[in-house]
């Protein structure tokens, strides 16, 4: 009995991850919660139990007395001297209680005692192992929809994916495995209650980091995102090795690393910029694929007003200004985009603060190559999206003035 007993104690630590001394302490309590049930009192009870072999022992200490008035707390000195024939009054003498005489209702509690342990311990397992995992990205399988809501499969428990954390254009279906960002892990009664998102900014960072070997070591780093989750994402990275190009280690040999991301995100558009500390080289950075002519950026007001070329205002600006709004996300500024006729037209536009003048840093030629941009076709950057905007509509252009963000 002993041995299948030991036995049943290892399979639970393996196969449940609980450390047998903690089955242990649920069998030594559950003994004593039977003693209790059976005989009223367990004030003077202790359970000796051997972790090696799991034989134990439970043992009443009882006050050797002339006249019994307690049962569960006093012995008798003529029975005490059939144990010890030494004792006197007063003394302290050990009983061994045999546990076959707990009744049938006292054996069922300390089952239950040990029962509800255990469970305790697997949830306080799960809620470890998961909460450690909060702010990560894991894989899931798609089980079924809550209304809504899905349920996704995360191992050992479950995790609930909302409706307001789901992208939009995306739909699953069961037993499809994706990748999930773990926003936070609660601890109930029922077990761990996980929450994921597909739509968090972090989900993007975490999976640059497992295609990405130098954001994972940290010789880039990601410093800012900015994302509308279905639809395109933008990134500012910068190297801590000069010799480490950030940008091409993000997007990797033919967009290979950037593309491994775009797939798991279903499509979503992602750009890549270099970060900068000048505010200016990093608004005019963010606002790409567009060019830049001038960038007057008030770091103290944390506003910028951007001048490009009439031709590129539609692209500056994006489809329902979705390209300046990330840009300002991203940067932190409120950006006012003006053409170049537009800014000339008002009067003290330029003012005479400095200014970022494209021509001091890039020539454009070098700077801007449509070559550097991947087609959809490969999933990451959509130089369709520049014709789009270049090319433009006579609507576009009319409807696309001031934009601010």
């Amino acid at each position: 009995m002993n041995s299948e007993l030991l036995e049943a104690l290892n399979t639970l630590e393996k196969e449940k991850d609980i450390k047998k001394d903690v089955l242990f302490d649920a069998i030594e309590n559950s003994l004593v919660t039977a003693y209790k049930n059976n005989y009223g009192k367990a004030d003077n009870v202790k359970v000796i139990m051997d972790r090696e072999t799991c034989d134990y022992q439970v043992i009443a200490e009882k006050t050797v007395v002339t006249t019994v008035s307690d049962p569960a707390l006093e012995i008798s000195k003529e029975e005490a001297k059939k144990i010890n024939k030494k004792v006197k009054v007063g003394d302290i003498v050990e009983i061994e209680i045999k546990t076959k005489e707990f009744g049938r209702i006292a054996a069922q509690n300390a089952k239950n005692v040990i029962l509800q342990k255990i469970r305790e311990e697997e949830r306080n397992v799960l809620f470890k192992q998961y909460n450690g995992k909060e702010r990560d990205v894991v894989t899931g399988v798609v089980q079924r929809y809550i209304g809504r809501n899905i349920s996704i499969n995360l191992g050992k428990a479950d995790g609930l994916l909302n409706e307001n954390e789901q992208v939009r254009t995306e739909h699953f279906r069961p037993t499809e495995r994706i990748k999930v960002y773990i926003l936070e892990v609660k601890d109930t009664t029922k077990g761990p209650r996980i929450l994921v998102s597909r739509t968090h900014p972090e989900l993007v960072k975490r999976l640059f980091e497992s295609e990405v070997t130098e954001v994972k070591d940290g010789i880039v780093e990601i410093k800012s995102i900015s994302r509308e989750a279905g639809s395109r994402t933008k990134i500012a990275v910068w190297s801590n090795n000069p010799d480490v190009d950030p940008v091409g280690a993000c997007v990797g040999v033919n967009g290979s690393r950037v593309n491994a991301v775009v797939d798991e995100l279903r499509g979503e558009k992602i750009d890549i910029i270099n970060w900068s500390d000048n505010p200016a080289i990093l608004i005019e950075n963010a606002l790409s694929p567009a060019k830049v002519i001038s960038v007057l950026a008030d770091p103290d007001e944390k506003t910028a007003k951007v001048v490009v070329p009439d031709y590129q205002l539609s692209l500056a600006i994006g489809k329902e200004g979705q390209n300046a709004r990330l840009a300002a996300r991203l940067t932190g500024f409120k950006i006012d985009i003006k053409s170049e006729t537009q800014a000339n037209e008002i009067e003290g536009f330029y003012g005479d603060d400095e200014y970022y003048d494209d021509d001091e840093y890039y020539d454009d030629d070098e700077y801007y190559d449509d070559d550097e941009y991947y087609d959809d076709e490969e999933g990451s950057y959509d130089d369709s999206y520049d014709d789009q905007y270049e090319e433009g509509t006579a609507e576009d252009n009319e409807a696309d003035g001031e934009s601010e963000t």
